[in-house]
């Protein structure tokens, strides 16, 4: 179930906590994709803190927000991006998004599979996505004073799986968020030195989010004359499987007449 819009503006736009989570996971993304001038660039769930960095060189900028959430708009400071859309109905053509990031609709939605589907048609050739999801071997998916403790959350395995069969490619993965999920003092004071500690642990060790970048896998193109090549085999053994019949003009022998018969 996804979760309420009100809850999800409150936690990373006025908590001290959501804003240490939403420059984390912002920071990662610029690292995975540093520019996208020119680009469309779309974001699905809550993914609206992250896309700002995308607003002054990217061609275009959309906030998918699912109908159960809700939307806000956004950005406050300027034209408002924000749709209202279906999980598996998105108001974008085929095959013209460059980049997509989703972030709370993966583990909150009901219909996962539509859902990727319709993630897989909208991202056009050469298009990368990020799927951000709740790690069920870190601390962020067991606290429900967050909203990363709602939803089903995921080991790298069954993300992996779940794009796989959805015919994303994987191209990269990591894991972050390895701060505690407490609004504490002192694990605020000491989030940025636990997050660089916690990037030399093996990816799913305690990291809160698994991130995923993944492109789109197109099918293999078939090969031209394949079809007529089987049509018309070749005849070289055609004589040994059926004879052809004995040309009339060569004479036979009568058997009556052979004194040996």
């Amino acid at each position: 179930m996804h979760l309420d819009v009100l809850d999800l503006r409150k936690f990373y736009y006025r908590s001290a906590l959501g804003r240490a989570a939403q420059k984390v996971i912002r920071d990662e993304l610029v690292t995975m994709w540093p520019e996208a001038k020119g680009q469309m660039v779309v974001g699905f769930g809550f993914a609206v803190p992250l896309l700002r960095p995308f607003l002054k060189d990217a061609r275009r900028v959309i906030g998918l927000m699912p109908g159960p959430q809700g939307v806000m708009p956004w950005p406050a400071d300027g034209q408002n991006v924000s749709v209202l859309c279906e999980d598996t109905l998105w108001p974008i053509e085929t095959g013209h998004v460059d980049k997509l990031v989703m972030l709370h609709g993966l583990e909150t939605t009901e219909q996962p599979s539509s859902l990727l589907e319709e993630a897989w048609r909208v991202l056009g050739p050469g298009g990368r996505a990020v799927f951000i999801v709740p790690n069920r071997a870190g601390l962020w998916s067991r606290s429900d004073q967050t909203p990363f403790g709602f939803g089903r959350p995921y080991s790298l395995s069954q993300l992996e799986a779940q794009l796989r069969k959805h015919r994303f490619v994987t191209e990269r993965t990591l894991s972050t968020l390895y701060q505690p999920p407490s609004a504490l003092r002192v694990w605020r004071k000491s989030a940025g030195f636990l997050e660089r500690v916690g990037h030399n642990l093996p990816v799913i060790a305690a990291g809160g989010v698994l991130m995923i970048e993944v492109s789109k896998q197109m099918a293999a193109p078939s090969r031209p004359g394949l079809t007529e090549a089987v049509r018309k085999p070749l005849k070289a053994l055609e004589g040994i499987a059926k004879p052809k019949p004995k040309p009339e003009n060569v004479p036979t022998r009568d058997i009556a007449d052979d004194p040996l018969a």
